[in-house]
């Protein structure tokens, strides 16, 4: 009797695959809001680009006559519809939702909704006000496509500026790493103040010493140079500021290693800078190649403080050619176009900072000696 109750109870049960599928189960409600959410964003971004190339970028006037046409308020208004419609549905049967997947599609859907309305409605009161104004100060990018050459310039510049400074700066750093580390305070101490002195004091004020004070404290740095000191004093400070704090990525790298690594390397009868290279760098450097990569991106917008040596024509990075075009024009459009610089050289790297870690998350990198 009591097999045939046990028989009975496990055949109304339903199988487990059955219930790892329900939790994974949509629901037209949430599949509703995620829909509207992402069609507002669609319609948002997708119809602003439309409108935009179809009115042009050039001249200011196109750009004026895009923001203020009324195509462009529609997109907006369907937007905003189309968001707030998304919010709606996806709060209103978020607690109703019967299995995760269906609460993530409508917190999802409401989200999405939540940011087309907010930037629809910004743009919409945007092109409501003062557009020509704005556009011939920030949108005229007539006058900017005259420098496209000094931008593209610029931007080999910078990449050349934080490249130098980042490899230099990680040799160096690499070399402070292991005197810091070091159970001597003779050899630790020295280190210490250098990075703490590099890290404590502002990158300007480093760049305007070497570049500016040696020249005029030895004279014949500048007129036997001339401008080729300028570029070389930039990359000079940029290494020593990069070093400090490439030295403390590279001391956390290696003090995360395991205390018994070392020892097993010194038990094998390595010396410890044996033990150093073949065991435990190759195992930190793995660990440290994100921030490195992060340290480097930071270093590309640094550059930027080099404008304060007043550069050579030639040798110009991008904060330096929009400054000089803002500074010949008055028109803000030159910085906006340096900010985009910027980004076309950063975005390119962020993403292949999180693709390395992705990588190495999943351990498809290895490292070898």
């Amino acid at each position: 009797m009591v097999a045939e109750v046990v028989d009975l109870a496990e055949d109304r049960s339903p199988p487990r695959h059955d219930l790892a599928w329900a939790r994974r189960e949509s629901r037209p409600a949430g599949v509703t809001a995620f829909m509207l959410g992402a069609a507002s964003l669609v319609v948002l971004i997708g119809g602003s680009i439309v409108v935009a190339a179809s009115y042009g970028l050039i001249p200011v006037s196109a750009v004026v006559d895009g923001l203020t046409s009324d195509a462009f308020s529609g997109v907006n208004i369907v937007a905003m519809a189309l968001g707030g419609a998304a919010v709606v549905v996806g709060t209103a049967t978020y607690h109703r939702m019967p299995t995760k997947l269906a609460r993530d599609e409508a917190v999802s859907g409401a989200v999405m909704g939540i940011q087309a309305a907010l930037f629809a409605a910004f743009f919409y009161w945007f092109a409501k006000g003062d557009v020509e104004v704005i556009a011939r100060n920030f949108l005229n990018f007539e006058d900017v496509t005259d420098e496209i050459g000094a931008f593209v310039n610029g931007a080999k510049n910078t990449i050349i500026l934080a490249f130098a400074g980042e490899f230099f700066g990680t040799i160096f750093g690499l070399v402070l790493a292991v005197f810091t580390i070091s159970k001597r305070a003779v050899v630790r101490a020295p280190a210490r103040v250098y990075i703490n002195f590099f890290r404590g004091t502002p990158l300007i004020w480093q760049i305007s010493i070497i570049g500016l004070s040696i020249p005029v404290a030895f004279p014949g740095i500048s007129f036997t140079q001339g401008a080729s000191w300028t570029y070389r004093a930039a990359i000079i400070a940029l290494t020593l500021n990069a070093a400090a704090y490439t030295a403390e990525i590279f001391r956390a790298g290696i003090e995360s290693i395991e205390r018994g690594q070392l020892e097993a390397a010194r038990g094998l009868g390595m010396s410890y800078f044996q033990a150093m290279r073949y065991s435990i760098l190759p195992q930190a450097v793995r660990r440290v190649i994100p921030p490195l990569m992060n340290e480097f991106v930071i270093l590309i917008k640094d550059t930027s403080l080099v404008i304060v040596l007043g550069l050579s024509f030639d040798q110009r990075e991008l904060m330096s050619v929009g400054s000089q075009g803002y500074g010949n024009s008055f028109n803000a459009t030159f910085l906006v176009a340096t900010a985009l610089g910027y980004l076309a050289v950063t975005i390119p790297l962020i993403g292949l900072v999180n693709w390395i870690e992705r990588r190495l998350r999943s351990g498809l990198v290895g490292v070898t000696a």
